[in-house]
């Protein structure tokens, strides 16, 4: 992946290819770019990959929320004129990408999810009790994948920053709290885009009986569990996500053409 962040207004983001079909990328609470590096690497030449920076760490703290994320992304909708795009979301930023086609359904042509919060989750963002412990936190980013070697020194060392910056931990805190009373249980049913569930079988964060109510709720969705992987399959086990997810893409396609 490389792609240079662009900066226009209030808007920070990555994009691979403007006046493609648009695949749309939301990062969780502690997700960095490189998270996704495999799907723009995979993506980019066939789509236009747009990775926007969630404010989660920039935003006025009487203005951390779930809600307020998901304005950002209409906004950047908007900002950007795009038009039906297929959203897809890790953790948190899958939850985001619920909350917005449910609010904004005529600009959705599927969603894609994959270990997302909105109805239960184990979140590391809930409370620090372990600040300036660089071993715990290395521990709790480990515990995130199967294969605890995926927790590059790189990925540790942003978690540690992050959690011990007062400033920037209260954010977290907030916006973990704020997404648990944005709990999704009720509205699921309003949900009719094509919709991709891709979970790791091991994931401890929102374990698999999530993934499964997630396709219990949503009625046009597929599930596809990827084995020996836990919460960011599109990191641990990168080629058999792209191909769920390409396989996913084409079908959309030949109905369209259908």
């Amino acid at each position: 992946m490389d792609l240079t962040i662009k900066e226009e207004g209030e808007f920070r983001y990555l994009e691979s290819n403007p006046g493609g079909e648009v695949l749309l990328l939301l990062h969780g609470l502690f997700g960095a770019l490189s998270n996704f590096s495999s799907i723009v690497d995979h993506f980019s030449k066939s789509f236009n990959v747009v990775v926007p920076i969630l404010p989660i760490l920039d935003s006025p703290i009487h203005k951390v929320s779930v809600s307020v994320l998901v304005d950002h992304v209409s906004d950047f909708v908007e900002y950007k004129k795009m038009d039906r795009v297929n959203i897809l979301g890790n953790s948190l930023g899958g939850h985001i990408a619920l909350l917005y086609s449910i609010a904004k359904p005529e600009k959705i042509n599927s969603i894609i999810l994959t270990g997302s919060s909105g109805l239960f989750e184990n979140s590391l963002g809930s409370t620090f009790p372990k600040r300036g412990d660089y071993e715990f936190i290395k521990n709790k980013t480990r515990d995130i994948f199967y294969d605890p070697e995926i927790a590059s020194k790189e990925l540790v060392d942003e978690v540690y920053d992050i959690v011990n910056d007062r400033n920037k931990a209260i954010r977290v805190i907030a916006t973990a709290k704020s997404a648990v009373r944005h709990n999704l249980s009720d509205k699921l049913h309003l949900i009719s885009a094509p919709t991709l569930l891709v979970w790791g079988s091991e994931d401890t964060v929102t374990p698999p009986f999530v993934a499964e109510k997630f396709h219990e709720h949503i009625e046009n969705s597929q599930l596809f569990f990827v084995k020996n992987c836990g919460h960011a399959p599109m990191m641990e086990k990168p080629d058999d996500f792209n191909k769920i997810l390409a396989i996913f893409l084409n079908e959309l396609a030949h109905h369209k053409v259908a």
